[in-house]
C-alpha cells in the first residue's frame, strides 16, 4: 500500500464524479455535489500518482447525527485493502469527534453490509427499517 497515499481532505467535484462513474452510481448536477462536498463534516481521499482513487466521508449536524457516506474505491484498486483503510481513518474521526450518545448510521449496499460489520455496525431490524424518498424530488 505503499504507492497509496491518505489525505484527509474533500475530493473536488470532477474528482468525486468520476468516483461515482467508475462504480456505476448515478450522475449528479455539479452544483449539488459541489454543495454536497463542501457539507461534509470529514472526508478522506485515497491518491495514487496524483490521482483520487477513492474517499470516504462523514456528513450530519456535527452534534446528534452522523452518518458514513460515499465510501467509494475504483475498481482497478478494489481488493487491496483500501476500503478498509479508509473506513479505519473515518472511525478514528468518530471516536475522536461523536459526543456520547450520539447516532452514527450509514446505508450499505447491496452485498456489503458484512463489511461495516466489521467496524461495529449493526443492521437494523426488520421491525425498524431504514428509509427513503424513493423519487427524485426535481425531477429534470
Amino acid at each position: 500500500m505503499k504507492e497509496y497515499n491518505f489525505m484527509k481532505r474533500i475530493p473536488a467535484v470532477e474528482e468525486y464524479r468520476k468516483l461515482r462513474e467508475s462504480v456505476g452510481w448515478r450522475n449528479l448536477v455539479p452544483d449539488a455535489m459541489e454543495r454536497g462536498l463542501g457539507g461534509s463534516l470529514f472526508s478522506v481521499c485515497v491518491l495514487h500518482q496524483e490521482k483520487v482513487v477513492g474517499c470516504g466521508r462523514v456528513i450530519g449536524d456535527g452534534g446528534i447525527y452522523f452518518y458514513v457516506q460515499d465510501i467509494i474505491v475504483h475498481p482497478e484498486h478494489q481488493g487491496k485493502g483500501l476500503g478498509r483503510q479508509i473506513m479505519k481513518t473515518i472511525m478514528s474521526y468518530i471516536s475522536r469527534k461523536v459526543p456520547p450518545g450520539a447516532f452514527v448510521g450509514l446505508m450499505a449496499a447491496e452485498g456489503v453490509a458484512g463489511f461495516y460489520e466489521g467496524f461495529g455496525f449493526k443492521r437494523r431490524p426488520l421491525d425498524a427499517p431504514g428509509m427513503y424518498l424513493a423519487q427524485d424530488i426535481n425531477p429534470r
